[in-house]
Formats: structure tokens, sequence, C-alpha cells
């Protein structure tokens, strides 16, 4: 345990480094970027790890994986974020222990999402996912939706009971006029974001890049980075 929390340690500050100079070459304060640690595939004892290293943000993207490891670090002070594209029969168990829902990007999901909060309790942060590989409004590979059906969905959550709409998240596509061009797709996602806030002020969260990406995103002006293998190491292989 002490070899790996050395390892984790050492692997977090390297990417501090990477956003701290990333922001300074961008002209921002390193504080304007918030650090989300992907955990996927890692165990419940890396969080505790990661917690204790000062990381108060941590994703997952598979419920069956997220929900006993949220369940096991329930006493640390995390924010859970949910980043896989999400199925509405799993959107009671996401509720349970995620802060925020990265990945709504269909008006069935905001009605199921506004339901189960309703039902227990609680206000959910949700980002409308971006599909920048995405035909008008259609939905892209990795899920999410174009940049047509941006405002719409975004109304949608804003008025949902339950929801609150924080703002918008994209992943680097791998195909159509984007592929390649990371930083030109945070920038489309930035502008995307400015267009949002108009009507919703409040919704100024931007979450883009990742481990092999991230200098672009903070460039372009995300406000939030998801990175994970530059910070626990390559992922084991999903059975």
């Amino acid at each position: 345990m002490t070899d790996r929390k050395g390892e984790l340690a050492a692997n977090l500050a390297k990417v501090e480094e990477r956003i701290a100079t990333a922001c300074a070459a961008a002209g921002r304060k390193r504080a304007e970027v918030t650090l989300i640690v992907v955990t996927k595939t890692y165990p419940a004892s890396d969080v505790r790890i990661l917690s204790d290293l000062g990381v108060r943000h941590v994703a997952e993207n598979r419920d069956q994986d997220a929900a006993p490891k949220a369940a096991e670090c329930a006493d640390l002070p995390l924010v859970w974020h949910f980043v896989g594209q999400l199925q509405t029969n799993k959107v009671r168990s996401v509720l349970g222990y995620a802060d925020l829902v990265q990945s709504v990007d269909r008006s069935r999901l905001v009605t199921a999402l506004s339901k189960e909060a309703v039902r227990v309790g609680r206000e959910i942060g949700c980002l409308i996912q971006v599909a920048l590989d995405a035909e008008a409004s259609g939905r892209g590979e990795r899920g999410g939706v174009g940049p047509g059906g941006v405002a719409e969905l975004a109304d949608l959550v804003a008025g949902a009971p339950g929801l609150r709409l924080d703002g918008l998240m994209t992943v680097a596509p791998l195909a159509g006029e984007y592929a390649g061009r990371e930083q030109a797709a945070f920038a489309r996602l930035l502008d995307l974001s400015t267009d949002l806030r108009r009507t919703h002020p409040a919704a100024n969260m931007v979450s883009a890049g990742m481990s092999a990406d991230l200098e672009q995103a903070v460039a372009a002006g995300a406000t939030h980075v998801r990175v994970g293998t530059s910070v626990l190491g390559v992922r084991p292989r999903l059975g």
C-alpha cells in the first residue's frame, strides 16, 4: 500500500504540474481548472489513497463497478461524477452515489433522472454531453447529442425537478471534421458553452480533456479535465 501511495502521489504531482504549466501558457489561474480523477477499473483502495492525497473529484463510467466502490468509500469527502453512457434502467443505482452526471444526451434520460432525483430528494448536477462527430442534433459514436440539439436538451434539464444544469462535456471525437484536432474540438465546445450561458448563466462548467490532451483542453478554456491513466497507470483489461 505504501508503494502504491508513493506511485500515485508521484503521478498526481506530474499531472498537477502539467495542468499548472498549461494554465500558465494560456494566461489562466491554476484555480480555474478542476482535476477529476477517473478511477474506473481501479479498486476502492486506490480511491482512498487519492482522497488522502487531496483529490476531491472522482469519475466512473460503469455502474456495476462504480456502485460497490462508491458504497465502500461513502465516508470520504468526494464528489462522484458519472461519465459513461447511461441507460435509463441504471439511473436509480447511479443516483445512489453520483453527484453529477456528465453524459446527459437525450430527453428520455432527463425524464428518468428527474423522476429518481425527486424520489430520493436530491439535486443532481447534469452536463449535456456534446458529440462533435454527430450530424446536426443526432447522436455520436460515443454517445452525446450533436451541437444542434444542445439548447433544447439544456432547457429540458433546467426545467426538470431535481436536476441542475451545470454545463457541457465532450470527448475528443475519433471521426468527423474534428478527428485529430483536439484543441479545435475543445474550442468548439467553449463556443457552445458561451451560447448556453446566454440563457443559462450558471451552466458554466466545461468538461473536456483527458490524459493525452489535457493541455489542449486547458488552452481552449476547459474548467474540468478528466484524467485517469496519467494518475493511476495503464488500465487492466476488462473481462
